[in-house]
Protein backbone atom coordinates (compact mmCIF):
# COMPACT_ATOMS: atom_id res chain seq x y z
CA UNK A 1 0.00 0.00 0.00
CA UNK A 2 1.38 3.40 -0.94
CA UNK A 3 2.24 6.09 1.61
CA UNK A 4 -0.55 8.36 0.37
CA UNK A 5 -3.20 5.62 0.35
CA UNK A 6 -2.10 4.40 3.78
CA UNK A 7 -2.62 7.79 5.39
CA UNK A 8 -5.94 8.33 3.60
CA UNK A 9 -7.44 5.38 5.47
CA UNK A 10 -9.23 5.81 8.79
CA UNK A 11 -6.59 5.97 11.54
CA UNK A 12 -8.13 3.15 13.60
CA UNK A 13 -9.89 -0.06 12.61
CA UNK A 14 -12.68 -1.79 14.52
CA UNK A 15 -10.14 -3.46 16.85
CA UNK A 16 -8.46 -0.18 17.74
CA UNK A 17 -5.39 -1.00 15.64
CA UNK A 18 -3.88 1.98 13.89
CA UNK A 19 -2.94 1.49 10.23
CA UNK A 20 -2.31 -2.25 10.78
CA UNK A 21 0.01 -4.06 8.37
CA UNK A 22 -1.18 -7.03 6.33
CA UNK A 23 0.01 -9.55 8.94
CA UNK A 24 -0.80 -7.64 12.12
CA UNK A 25 -3.89 -9.57 13.19
CA UNK A 26 -2.28 -12.92 12.46
CA UNK A 27 0.69 -11.94 14.60
CA UNK A 28 -1.53 -10.47 17.32
CA UNK A 29 -3.79 -13.53 17.62
CA UNK A 30 -1.26 -16.34 17.23
CA UNK A 31 -0.69 -18.95 19.93
CA UNK A 32 2.54 -19.41 21.86
CA UNK A 33 3.43 -22.30 19.56
CA UNK A 34 2.84 -20.14 16.49
CA UNK A 35 4.97 -17.34 17.98
CA UNK A 36 7.79 -19.80 18.55
CA UNK A 37 7.46 -21.01 14.95
CA UNK A 38 7.62 -17.42 13.72
CA UNK A 39 10.76 -16.74 15.77
CA UNK A 40 12.38 -19.95 14.51
CA UNK A 41 11.59 -19.06 10.89
CA UNK A 42 13.05 -15.60 11.37
CA UNK A 43 16.17 -17.04 13.05
CA UNK A 44 16.72 -19.36 10.09
CA UNK A 45 16.50 -16.37 7.76
CA UNK A 46 19.15 -14.55 9.83
CA UNK A 47 21.35 -17.63 9.63
CA UNK A 48 21.06 -17.48 5.84
CA UNK A 49 22.06 -13.81 5.91
CA UNK A 50 25.17 -14.64 7.93
CA UNK A 51 26.11 -17.31 5.41
CA UNK A 52 25.51 -14.92 2.50
CA UNK A 53 27.89 -12.27 3.86
CA UNK A 54 30.62 -14.89 4.20
CA UNK A 55 30.34 -15.67 7.91
CA UNK A 56 30.14 -19.00 9.67
CA UNK A 57 26.90 -19.10 11.71
CA UNK A 58 28.21 -22.14 13.57
CA UNK A 59 31.23 -20.44 15.10
CA UNK A 60 31.04 -19.78 18.82
CA UNK A 61 30.31 -16.06 18.70
CA UNK A 62 27.44 -16.44 16.21
CA UNK A 63 25.70 -19.63 17.27
CA UNK A 64 23.00 -17.83 19.23
CA UNK A 65 22.97 -14.66 17.13
CA UNK A 66 20.11 -15.71 14.77
CA UNK A 67 17.76 -16.41 17.69
CA UNK A 68 18.83 -13.25 19.54
CA UNK A 69 18.28 -11.10 16.48
CA UNK A 70 14.91 -12.74 15.75
CA UNK A 71 13.73 -11.85 19.25
CA UNK A 72 15.16 -8.34 18.95
CA UNK A 73 13.42 -7.72 15.62
CA UNK A 74 10.09 -8.81 17.06
CA UNK A 75 10.60 -6.24 19.82
CA UNK A 76 11.70 -3.54 17.40
CA UNK A 77 8.45 -4.06 15.48
CA UNK A 78 6.08 -4.53 18.41
CA UNK A 79 4.19 -1.38 17.43
CA UNK A 80 2.32 -3.36 14.79
CA UNK A 81 0.58 -5.33 17.53
CA UNK A 82 -0.34 -2.47 19.84
CA UNK A 83 -3.86 -1.10 20.00
CA UNK A 84 -4.44 2.61 20.33
CA UNK A 85 -7.45 1.87 22.55
CA UNK A 86 -5.28 -0.10 24.98
CA UNK A 87 -2.64 2.61 25.02
CA UNK A 88 -5.10 5.44 25.68
CA UNK A 89 -7.07 3.23 28.09
CA UNK A 90 -9.72 5.85 28.72
CA UNK A 91 -7.21 8.52 29.79
CA UNK A 92 -9.11 11.35 28.09
CA UNK A 93 -10.58 13.95 30.40
CA UNK A 94 -12.84 16.94 29.96
CA UNK A 95 -11.05 20.11 31.08
CA UNK A 96 -11.73 23.80 30.60
CA UNK A 97 -8.30 24.40 29.08
CA UNK A 98 -7.79 25.96 25.69
CA UNK A 99 -4.09 26.83 25.75
CA UNK A 100 -1.23 24.90 24.19
CA UNK A 101 -0.13 21.58 25.69
CA UNK A 102 3.36 20.42 24.65
CA UNK A 103 5.38 17.30 25.37
CA UNK A 104 8.82 17.81 23.88
CA UNK A 105 12.01 15.85 23.31
CA UNK A 106 10.40 12.40 23.34
CA UNK A 107 13.21 10.01 22.41
CA UNK A 108 12.24 7.40 19.83
CA UNK A 109 13.96 4.57 17.98
CA UNK A 110 12.77 3.15 14.69
CA UNK A 111 13.89 1.11 11.68
CA UNK A 112 14.15 2.59 8.22
CA UNK A 113 11.95 0.48 5.97
CA UNK A 114 14.29 0.94 3.00
CA UNK A 115 17.44 -0.52 4.57
CA UNK A 116 16.29 -2.01 7.91
CA UNK A 117 18.82 0.06 9.83
CA UNK A 118 17.96 2.30 12.79
CA UNK A 119 17.10 5.94 12.90
CA UNK A 120 16.81 7.70 16.22
CA UNK A 121 15.70 11.10 17.33
CA UNK A 122 13.40 13.29 19.37
CA UNK A 123 9.79 14.22 18.79
CA UNK A 124 7.96 17.25 20.15
CA UNK A 125 4.17 17.15 20.15
CA UNK A 126 1.73 19.93 20.88
CA UNK A 127 -2.03 20.36 20.75
CA UNK A 128 -4.64 22.91 21.72
CA UNK A 129 -7.55 21.19 23.48
CA UNK A 130 -11.16 21.53 22.49
CA UNK A 131 -12.40 20.66 26.01
CA UNK A 132 -10.67 17.23 25.99
CA UNK A 133 -7.13 16.52 27.24
CA UNK A 134 -5.16 13.27 27.24
CA UNK A 135 -2.81 11.86 29.87
CA UNK A 136 0.68 13.18 29.09
CA UNK A 137 2.32 9.74 29.21
CA UNK A 138 -0.13 8.56 26.54
CA UNK A 139 1.32 11.07 24.09
CA UNK A 140 4.78 9.54 24.51
CA UNK A 141 3.37 6.02 24.23
CA UNK A 142 1.57 6.85 20.98
CA UNK A 143 4.86 8.13 19.55
CA UNK A 144 6.55 4.95 20.74
CA UNK A 145 3.88 2.74 19.16
CA UNK A 146 4.29 4.25 15.70
CA UNK A 147 8.08 4.29 15.92
CA UNK A 148 8.25 0.56 16.70
CA UNK A 149 7.44 -0.31 13.09
CA UNK A 150 9.29 -0.21 9.80
CA UNK A 151 9.02 3.48 9.03
CA UNK A 152 10.03 6.52 7.08
CA UNK A 153 10.33 9.66 9.14
CA UNK A 154 7.76 11.58 7.12
CA UNK A 155 5.08 8.96 7.69
CA UNK A 156 5.95 8.51 11.36
CA UNK A 157 5.52 12.24 11.97
CA UNK A 158 2.18 12.37 10.19
CA UNK A 159 0.75 9.23 11.78
CA UNK A 160 1.30 10.63 15.26
CA UNK A 161 -0.37 13.91 14.34
CA UNK A 162 -3.36 12.34 12.59
CA UNK A 163 -3.89 9.83 15.40
CA UNK A 164 -4.01 12.56 18.06
CA UNK A 165 -6.32 14.63 15.90
CA UNK A 166 -8.68 11.67 15.61
CA UNK A 167 -8.53 10.79 19.32
CA UNK A 168 -9.00 14.27 20.79
CA UNK A 169 -10.66 16.33 18.05
CA UNK A 170 -8.59 19.32 19.31
CA UNK A 171 -8.30 22.76 17.79
CA UNK A 172 -5.01 21.65 16.29
CA UNK A 173 -2.02 19.32 16.54
CA UNK A 174 1.65 19.98 15.80
CA UNK A 175 4.43 17.40 15.58
CA UNK A 176 8.12 18.03 14.88
CA UNK A 177 10.74 15.28 14.65
CA UNK A 178 14.53 15.65 14.46
CA UNK A 179 16.32 12.39 13.74
CA UNK A 180 19.62 10.88 12.62
CA UNK A 181 19.56 8.03 10.11
CA UNK A 182 22.24 5.34 10.02
CA UNK A 183 21.35 4.72 6.38
CA UNK A 184 22.89 8.16 5.72
CA UNK A 185 25.86 7.91 8.08
CA UNK A 186 26.92 4.26 7.58
CA UNK A 187 26.20 3.86 3.86
CA UNK A 188 25.22 5.91 0.83
CA UNK A 189 26.43 9.50 1.27
CA UNK A 190 28.13 8.54 4.59
CA UNK A 191 27.49 11.82 6.36
CA UNK A 192 27.58 11.20 10.13
CA UNK A 193 26.24 14.04 12.22
CA UNK A 194 23.55 15.05 9.74
CA UNK A 195 19.95 15.19 10.91
CA UNK A 196 16.54 15.28 9.25
CA UNK A 197 13.68 17.44 10.50
CA UNK A 198 10.05 16.78 9.60
CA UNK A 199 6.90 18.52 10.78
CA UNK A 200 3.15 18.17 10.48
CA UNK A 201 0.76 20.97 11.43
CA UNK A 202 -2.98 20.41 11.64
CA UNK A 203 -5.88 22.73 12.49
CA UNK A 204 -4.95 26.09 13.99
CA UNK A 205 -1.24 25.29 13.82
CA UNK A 206 -1.56 25.10 10.06
CA UNK A 207 -3.99 27.98 9.69
CA UNK A 208 -2.48 30.53 12.07
CA UNK A 209 1.15 31.59 11.67
CA UNK A 210 1.27 33.12 15.17
CA UNK A 211 0.17 29.86 16.83
CA UNK A 212 2.65 27.89 14.77
CA UNK A 213 5.48 30.26 15.65
CA UNK A 214 4.63 30.08 19.36
CA UNK A 215 4.85 26.29 19.26
CA UNK A 216 8.17 26.30 17.39
CA UNK A 217 9.61 28.86 19.80
CA UNK A 218 8.56 26.86 22.86
CA UNK A 219 10.00 23.56 21.67
CA UNK A 220 13.36 25.15 20.83
CA UNK A 221 13.75 26.98 24.16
Amino acid sequence: MSYAKNLSLKPFDIDGLSWPSIGTKQRLNETTEQKNERTHKLAEAVKTILECIGEDPEREGLQKTPHRYAQALMFFSKGYEESIEQIVNGAIFEEDHDEMVIVKDIEVFSLCEHHLVPFTGKISIGYIPNRNVIGLSKIARIAEMFSRRLQVQERLTKQIAVALQEILKPQGVAVVMDASHLCMSMRGVQKPGSSTVTSVMLGVFREQAKTREEFLTLIHN
